[in-house]
Order: structure tokens, then C-alpha cells, then sequence
């Protein structure tokens, strides 16, 4: 290049070079997976989700980076991306739903703007059945781990059962989002803001704490968790305490259930965690309303109640 490093002739002429490398090929796919990541639809996700769609549309770039835009709606276009999904499941079903399901939202952003003309990964399914829904904290699970793991863990078990809310909300809450009364935050993955009236026994458990400032969590050094940190340290603490079969996450679809046995409606259960009124119905359907033998047994009851006896 011309010029001295630092010489205007030389950041200059940098500068045009940098553009020029970083501008994707017009009319391919690259085009697109490159304009979504600096859409306002990209500024949405959540930090982390953000780090994961950047992996995945790396591959993605590898795989179809020149494909042609203006081979989306060919028929034939369909298959040919179903047949890397399927290459890819042989590593991982779960990988390769992901995968698609990025392409797929990148695709249908593209569309809705008129970008392209079709969407080819549009209701495309899943490849992955698995389900953790039937893995929810027992009262003992919890007992266990209030028993054995050090005390600035006891905090998010609590926090987790009694708000039902993701880790990540759950790490960056601030003991300016509680009054003494309830919690109120705005869901990081969802946007949805949540005012969450703060039971008893976690009550008790921040009113111990006696700290008003900073972050709810924070771990052994009493600095904020990393999110990273935070899964080793409260995996390593489940395990020594013989917990097993489930993570912290499970603790979300725990609260859900726990909410349901209390006999709170559908509506009140998403009023606290922030799933939307389908979801809960798909968490209690798949774990709560097979599992709980009290139900069966009270609908009897009712039944018999409402049975006249023959004479």
C-alpha cells in the first residue's frame, strides 16, 4: 500500500481495501447472512443467542455462502438444504435442527423485506424428538442440594424455583429490580417484562442477604458470576450432592409444575415465569398431567360427588 503506516495515504488506501474484503458477492447467499447481523431483528437476540447464530452461520457460509439468491425458489433448492441438515445429524440431530432453524429465520427476515423471493426452509420440521420435560426438581433433589452445596448457591435454587426465570435473567438481576415486595424484570431472550410477588421462604432468604446494592448473584469471591462460571460451579455442586437426571435449567420447568400442583391456572403460571400461555400448556402436558397421581384421584372424587347413588 502506499505510504508510511499512520501517513493519510496509507489509512486511506487501508481503509478502501478493508471495505472492499468485508463487502459480500451481490445476488448470494452470503449477501443475506451478512445484512442480518446488522439488522435491527439481530439487535433483538439476547447476547448469547448472538454468539451462538454467529457459529452456526459460519458453517453456513462455508457450506452455501455463493449460492445463488436466485435459486431459492427452485423446487429443487429444498432438498438440497434438507440433505446438509441430514449430513449433519449424523453428528448431532439437535445441531442440525439449530442449524436449520437459523437459516430458516435468516431466510424468512430476507423474505418478509423482499430481499428474496422464497423461503425454502420454511416449516421444515424437526430431526430431533428428544424433550427435558420430563426432567423437574423433586422436593428431595432440593433438599439435598440446600444440604450439601456452599451457601452463595443456595440463592439461585431459590431465585430459579420461586420465579421461574432463565439463568441468564437470573445472573444479571439487580437488587434494584426488588422492593421488598417483587421482583420486576424484562426477560433478556424474550423481551417480556415480568413483575414476580416474592414468596416467603425466598423472602426470608434476601432479607438474610441484607444487601441492597450490586447483583443478586454473585459467587465465593463476591463478584458477578460469568455464565460459563456459574454452570460449572452449581453443576459440580448438584453432582456432589447426588443430584441427578437434571440441570439448573430444568429449574424453569420445575417452577411451572410446582405453580400447577398449588392448582394456579395457566394464566398465573405465565404471569410469573413469562412463557407464553402455550408453553405452560406444553410443559404440564408433558410432564405435570401424567405425572401426578393426585389428579386422577381427585378427579374420581369429583366424579363420585357428582354421582347419585342408586337406590
Amino acid at each position: 500500500m502506499p505510504g508510511k503506516p499512520g501517513d493519510p495515504e496509507f489509512i486511506a488506501a487501508y481503509n478502501a481495501a478493508v471495505a472492499k474484503k468485508v463487502q459480500p458477492p451481490s445476488g448470494a447467499l452470503l449477501s443475506i447472512l451478512s445484512a442480518f447481523q446488522f439488522s435491527s431483528d439481530w439487535d433483538e437476540l439476547a447476547p448469547r443467542t448472538q454468539k451462538d447464530y454467529v457459529g452456526l452461520i459460519k458453517v453456513i457460509e462455508a457450506k452455501f455462502g455463493d449460492f445463488p439468491l436466485s435459486a431459492l425458489s427452485d423446487r429443487r433448492t429444498r432438498g438440497i438444504f434438507m440433505e446438509w441438515r441430514d449430513a449433519r445429524a449424523k453428528a448431532s440431530r439437535r445441531q442440525a435442527d439449530y442449524g436449520w432453524q437459523v437459516l430458516a429465520r435468516i431466510l424468512s427476515w430476507a423474505h418478509g423485506r423482499g430481499l428474496i423471493s422464497a423461503n425454502p426452509c420454511e416449516k421444515g420440521g424437526r430431526l430431533y424428538r428428544g424433550s427435558r420435560a420430563e426432567n423437574i426438581w423433586t422436593d428431595d433433589d432440593e433438599a439435598r442440594f440446600i444440604a450439601s452445596a456452599p451457601r452463595h448457591l443456595h440463592l439461585p435454587l431459590m431465585l430459579a424455583l420461586w420465579t421461574g426465570q432463565r439463568q441468564g435473567d437470573l445472573l444479571k438481576l439487580a437488587w434494584t429490580q426488588y422492593d421488598g415486595e417483587v421482583i420486576r424484570l424484562k426477560q433478556g431472550k424474550t423481551g417480556m417484562r415480568v413483575v414476580i410477588p416474592v414468596g416467603a421462604p425466598l423472602k426470608a432468604m434476601l432479607d438474610e442477604a441484607n444487601r441492597r446494592d450490586g447483583l443478586f448473584l454473585l459467587n465465593s469471591d463476591g463478584e458477578p458470576w460469568t455464565a460459563d462460571g456459574f454452570r460449572s460451579s452449581f453443576n459440580k455442586a448438584r453432582k456432589a450432592a447426588g443430584v441427578v437426571g437434571v440441570t439448573f435449567n430444568d429449574l424453569r420447568r420445575t417452577a411451572v409444575t410446582r405453580l400447577a400442583i398449588a392448582q394456579c391456572t395457566e394464566a398465573e403460571i405465565a404471569t410469573i415465569t413469562g412463557h407464553s400461555l402455550r408453553d405452560v400448556r406444553s410443559i404440564l402436558d408433558a410432564h405435570y398431567l401424567k405425572r401426578d397421581p393426585k389428579l386422577g384421584e381427585n378427579a374420581i372424587r369429583k366424579l363420585e360427588a357428582r354421582t347419585k347413588t342408586p337406590k
